[in-house]
C-alpha cells in the first residue's frame, strides 16, 4: 500500500457503517435483544469514525514522489473522497479505450476515454452507459459538437434495473485554465447536456469535461453517476 492510499479511505469505507446502522431500524418482528445489540454496535462505529484523524493534505510534492497513476474522485453530495488506481485497460470494438479504476475497498469505476460508463460498489450502481465519443482520434472526453442518445442502466431493488434513455448534445464552451493541486492546465471545456423525452422522470443531466487543449488528455470532469449517487467530481492527479 502506498503512502497515498494508507491514510485515505475510499467510498466503501463508510458504507459498511451505514449498513450496520440501517440494521438498527428493523421491523417489529426483530428480537429486542438483537435490536439492542445492533444499536450498541452502531454507536461504537460512530464513535470510531469520530476518532479517525483528519486526512493529511495531498500536496504536489507527495504526488511527485509516487510512481503510480492516480485519480481523485469525490461524491459531490456528501464530500466522500477516494483515490483510485487503474486495474485494467482494454480496447474493444467500440470507439475509445476502457479503463477500470479501483479503490482500496474494491469499489470500481469504468471509463471509456474518461467518460463514466459503469460503477461497482456504490449504491444503485451504474450497470452500464453508452458514451458519445469520436470515431477516430486520440482526444479523451465526449466528441465536441456530438448529438445523440445515451442509455443509462442502474441497479434497482429485487435484482431489477432502471433504464434512462436521454437525448444529449455536447457543446464546446471554449478555453479554460484549471488548477489541480499546484499545477495548471490549459483546457477546452466540453459540456454534455442530456434530457429525457416527454414524460421522462430523470430530468436534465449535465456532464462537464476539461480536456487538454494540446494533448487531448482529460484532466478533470464532473459526471452523473445516477439518481442515488448523484455527481462525481474526478481529477487526474498523476499519469
Amino acid at each position: 500500500m502506498t503512502q497515498l492510499t494508507r491514510p485515505l479511505r475510499a467510498f466503501a469505507g463508510s458504507l459498511s457503517a451505514a449498513l450496520v446502522l440501517a440494521a438498527c431500524s428493523g421491523g417489529p418482528q426483530d428480537a429486542p435483544l438483537e435490536v439492542e445489540i445492533m444499536q450498541v454496535v452502531g454507536q461504537q462505529v460512530k464513535q470510531r469514525l469520530k476518532r479517525q484523524p483528519e486526512r493529511p493534505p495531498v500536496t504536489r510534492a507527495l504526488l511527485d514522489s509516487l510512481d503510480e497513476t492516480y485519480i481523485e474522485v469525490t461524491i459531490e453530495d456528501d464530500g466522500q473522497r477516494a483515490y483510485l488506481q487503474p486495474q485494467l485497460v482494454k480496447q474493444d470494438s467500440t470507439p475509445g479505450q476502457v479503463t477500470v479504476w479501483l479503490t482500496e475497498d474494491a469499489v470500481t469505476l469504468a471509463m471509456r476515454n474518461g467518460v463514466l460508463t459503469a460503477t461497482r460498489g456504490l449504491r444503485n450502481d451504474m450497470l452500464s452507459s453508452s458514451a458519445l465519443l469520436r470515431e477516430t482520434g486520440g482526444a479523451m472526453g465526449p466528441a465536441g459538437g456530438a448529438t445523440g442518445a445515451r442509455r443509462y442502466e442502474f441497479a434497482a431493488l429485487d435484482n431489477r434495473s432502471q433504464v434512462f434513455t436521454l437525448a444529449c448534445t455536447v457543446s464546446d464552451l471554449g478555453l479554460e485554465t484549471i488548477e489541480i493541486i499546484e499545477l495548471t492546465y490549459q483546457t477546452r471545456h466540453l459540456q454534455e447536456r442530456c434530457e429525457s423525452g416527454p414524460g421522462g422522470e430523470s430530468g436534465v443531466v449535465v456532464n462537464d469535461y476539461w480536456v487538454d487543449s494540446r494533448s487531448g488528455h482529460l484532466w478533470q470532469s464532473r459526471q452523473w453517476a445516477g439518481p442515488t449517487t448523484g455527481y462525481l467530481r474526478i481529477r487526474q492527479l498523476t499519469l
